[in-house]
């Protein structure tokens, strides 16, 4: 007879494909129900933050909802952190997770419930009688608020009959907000004669554009009014025709371009959310630009929003070109490619940094090089930890969607999510390459789950880990402040001996010629080839220009 564990794997497999995490007594029925009775593809984890990480990167990756798993008490506390990046990122996924029994906690349980909201994740209980219910409303809870979701399995109930798994209804989810409304349609008729009007239109657009399948509508808009366009970190990539792009606004954007945003006068905003990095601290646009931001949250999200259109970013995009076309045909960019390429232009950096050790520069731009030059690794995934080196990935490293670069940690300001995002990146795009990007502190704190990555990623793994022996972002901002650097330290590690006693190659990168190995790991066939990881001994000494303008700020 079928268990409540069973009531609750059976009606998940019918949402989703993957569940990433780690067994113990909280949760051992469900994985075991799991295993015999779905179709559901288990990947096992070292640790229960790395199993939120990877389904969170499985969703970001394009491979749709996923499920986590853990058991309860410090099972369960051990997610917090990856839990509270998944709700400041609005990545939805489920967490099957043990709880205390029904008749009350023992010694070792705590207020799980509490544990979650506070981090502003809802939990559902499950019963003996509701169970598969229960997982359908969890399913629409996450899908319909874009937030991950505590599925709890009381332990008494985990393993009591519940009869045949019933039949549970489909999640029902929100419709697209259309634009259709008289207001709302006034506001776009509205905007688009000032797009109409406009001589400097700009465009940009973030990963809630991309969520909403934006992309095409988008770059027929561009066309229509002659806009040049920029995108938020996480949209890089959305807009068809990259000639015209500005590329990634804010500190991660070269300065010319930015400055050229700067003199548009009207720009309309698709889909990001506009926070502090992406608005350079509120110097992005100047005060003669008419910002309009459409977007689904209740009200605009940044002062400097002059107008606000709440609707699906799609659906907006393609009622613009419509009112566009009553207005007249398509207009000429303002900005040439060539003018365009020029601004866009990086600091390409030096061979090494004046204390001898490499320029991250000089290394992100050979990395790039190599990336594009073999057709398996321009079909790639790129994840980033947080850290100072995040810029590094997004100034040099080009990527093809928003699918396609993820940066799991910085909604939550964490590091050490890195290592267990790429099983998720892998899953979820399973012919591509996947491209971890992360320094040396986060590294070490993920470190249960490099051997995860090197399993589950394999022949299609690369990381790149920036070891500068430091916490960077803290001596770039703390230790310029006269704070004392011996906490910001980190001893050198060698992560190339450690990706070594995990079977993966590891190399230690001390020239630019080192790279070289990343060149021949890519032309290697991948059934010759083991995961690679490349150890880049990089000075601490170059900033970056996102962290310069944080330091500008704080100052």
């Amino acid at each position: 007879m079928p268990t409540v564990s069973a009531h609750v794997a059976q009606t998940l497999s019918a949402h989703i494909d993957h569940v990433f995490g780690v067994m113990g007594n909280g949760n051992a029925h469900f994985l075991d129900a799991l295993e015999r009775s779905t179709e559901v593809h288990y990947t096992a984890m070292r640790h229960e933050a790395g199993g939120v990480v990877a389904a969170d990167a499985h969703f970001r990756a394009g491979g749709g909802l996923a499920a986590a798993t853990a058991t309860y008490g410090a099972g369960f506390t051990n997610t917090l952190t990856a839990l509270a990046e998944s709700v400041q990122a609005h990545v939805p996924l489920v967490l099957v997770v043990g709880d205390e029994p029904t008749s009350g906690p023992r010694p070792w349980d705590v207020d799980q419930i509490a544990l979650a909201s506070a981090v502003g994740a809802r939990t559902y209980t499950v019963g003996r009688a509701d169970a598969a219910a229960t997982t359908v409303i969890a399913i629409e809870h996450a899908l319909s608020y874009r937030v991950p979701t505590v599925l709890a399995i009381p332990y008494d109930v985990a393993k009591l009959e519940a009869g045949p798994v019933p039949d549970a209804p489909q999640p029902v989810l929100p419709v697209p907000l259309t634009p259709s409304a008289p207001f709302t349609a006034a506001a776009v008729a509205a905007l688009a004669r000032d797009l109409a009007s406009a001589q400097r239109p700009v465009l940009i657009a973030g990963r809630g554009a991309w969520l909403a399948d934006a992309g095409e509508a988008l770059g027929r808009l561009a066309d229509a009014t002659g806009a040049v366009t920029a995108t938020t970190a996480l949209g890089r990539g959305i807009f068809p025709r990259g000639e015209f792009d500005l590329g990634v606004t804010g500190g991660f954007g070269a300065d010319a371009a930015m400055e050229l945003i700067g003199t548009a006068d009207v720009a309309v905003v698709f889909g990001a959310g506009l926070n502090q990095f992406t608005m350079r601290f509120g110097q992005l646009f100047s005060p003669a630009t008419r910002v309009v931001q459409v977007d689904v949250a209740p009200a605009a999200t940044h002062p400097h929003v002059g107008g606000y259109i709440r609707g699906d970013a799609r659906l907006v995009a393609e009622a613009l070109v419509g009112e566009l076309a009553a207005l007249g045909g398509p207009r000429e960019r303002w900005a040439s490619p060539a003018t365009i390429a020029t601004l866009r232009a990086r600091e390409p950096g030096d061979a090494l940094a004046p204390d001898g050790r490499l320029d991250p520069r000089s290394v992100a731009v050979r990395i790039g090089e190599l990336l594009e030059s073999d057709a398996s690794t321009r079909d790639r995934v790129v994840v980033t930890d947080g850290g100072h080196f995040l810029g590094w990935a997004n100034m040099y490293w080009p990527v093809a969607s928003p699918d396609r670069m993820m940066m799991v940690g910085t909604a939550y300001q964490s590091i050490g999510l890195g290592f267990a995002s790429v099983p998720g990146a892998a899953r979820a795009k399973p012919a591509s390459t996947i491209v971890l990007s992360t320094g040396d502190g986060g590294g070490l704190m993920a470190l249960a789950d490099l051997e995860s990555a090197v399993r589950v990623a394999g022949s299609r793994g690369l990381a790149v880990v920036w070891n500068d022996a430091a916490y960077g972002a803290e001596i770039n901002l703390y230790g310029l402040q006269g704070l004392a650097r011996e906490p910001m330290l980190i001893p050198e590690v060698d992560f190339a001996g450690l990706a070594r006693a995990v079977g993966a190659d590891g190399v230690v990168v001390r020239t630019l010629a080192d790279l070289d190995a990343l060149a021949r790991w890519a032309a290697t066939p991948a059934s010759d080839r083991p995961f690679l990881l490349l150890d880049c001994r990089i000075s601490g000494d170059i900033i970056a220009p996102y962290q310069q303008e944080i330091i500008r700020v704080n100052s």
